[in-house]
């Protein structure tokens, strides 16, 4: 099976338990006498910064639906979490690369990728329900879940008719999630199609994994820490100078470009550090040799993004986002 139809199966979404539950309350309605109380699912703490002070049992908490997938500071799988009794998505984070990471910000109480994602509320980002330890000494988070495939699939998929009609809107809200991080003051550094979950049907998309994520501010936005998707990296993170929010709108637009073209901006035969390295050094394809019909005030707008010079990039997501301004359609029309 390719990964069209593994597409196709994913965006077919699956079964809703809220209408599961429905239905069950309306067999059991006709029974009145012998009808028990509707099962109603627990429901988390309110939403805080602080950590679950229980260590949790994840195999004793969560029946594993779907095998672990590796991301950039840990697993994540698919579970049922039978204290919440919902379906959710549950992230065990790697001690290992989480202490090396961390060890760049020694001294600075840098806040966990739990606390920074507890502080996240936003439609197009995915909501953390929990944070904590487990009994074996690792961070994890619960997270909601999403019946989508990620961006990354979408791209690799290469099917122009798959995404029809669709792409400004994804784009548009990509723009919008990195937005509102950087409205929290915080710097993502590792925006790519991997780290965005679409709804079913392409309708949406989610930011997820703020593993990378620091504040916005001058401690940590010190020069030597290169840390991200090499091929997404911009030129600042590869050459271990300073940083700012505009690293992720650079790497917003590496994204953006793959979504419009399903190439990268430059012809790479390999997606590591070393690739990485021509960012500054070869100017990124222009993007309208590789869709000429693309119109093009979306075509400038993700190009400026893919600046090599900081102070030539798009200064920020507010910036895009005008310049995109009442764009419905992503083929060249007259203005």
């Amino acid at each position: 099976m390719g990964i069209f139809d593994s597409l196709k199966g994913l965006l077919k979404g699956s079964k809703d338990p809220a209408s599961e539950d429905a239905s069950q309350s309306a067999k059991s309605s006709k029974n009145p006498k012998n009808a028990k109380a509707p099962k109603t699912p627990k429901k988390p703490a309110k939403k805080g910064t602080a950590p679950n002070r229980t260590k949790c049992d994840v195999e004793l908490r969560f029946e594993r639906l779907r095998s672990s997938v590796s991301g950039t500071m840990g697993n994540f799988f698919l579970a049922h979490d039978r204290q919440l009794d919902r379906k959710v998505g549950v992230k065990i984070c790697d001690p290992e690369k989480v202490d090396l990471f961390e060890a760049r910000f020694k001294g600075l109480k840098k806040p966990t990728e739990g606390e920074i994602a507890m502080q996240m509320d936003h439609p197009l980002v995915m909501e953390t329900l929990e944070h904590g330890e487990t009994t074996r000494g690792e961070r994890y988070l619960v997270m909601e879940y999403i019946a989508g495939p990620n961006l990354q699939q979408v791209v690799q998929s290469a099917d122009a008719n798959l995404v029809a009609g669709k792409r400004i809107n994804l784009i548009r809200q990509m723009a919008q999630a990195i937005q509102y991080v950087h409205r929290k003051e915080f710097i993502h550094r590792d925006i790519c199609p991997r780290n965005f979950i679409c709804l079913p049907d392409l309708v949406g998309l989610k930011l997820i994994d703020f593993g990378l994520t620091v504040p916005a501010t001058p401690p940590f936005m010190a020069p030597g820490n290169r840390t991200g998707t090499p091929i997404y990296m911009s030129p600042e993170i590869v050459r271990r100078r300073p940083t700012d929010k505009r690293v992720d709108i650079f790497s917003f637009g590496v994204s953006a470009y793959c979504l419009l073209t399903f190439e990268f901006p430059w012809n790479i035969v390999e997606t590591t550090g070393r690739a990485a390295l021509q960012h500054d050094t070869l100017p990124p394809i222009d993007i309208f040799e590789r869709y000429p019909d693309l119109q093009p005030r979306i075509g400038r707008a993700i190009m400026s993004c893919l600046a090599p010079k900081p102070e030539d990039r798009t200064p920020s997501m507010d910036k895009f986002l005008q310049q995109i301004s009442g764009i419905d359609q992503e083929t060249a029309q007259a203005e």
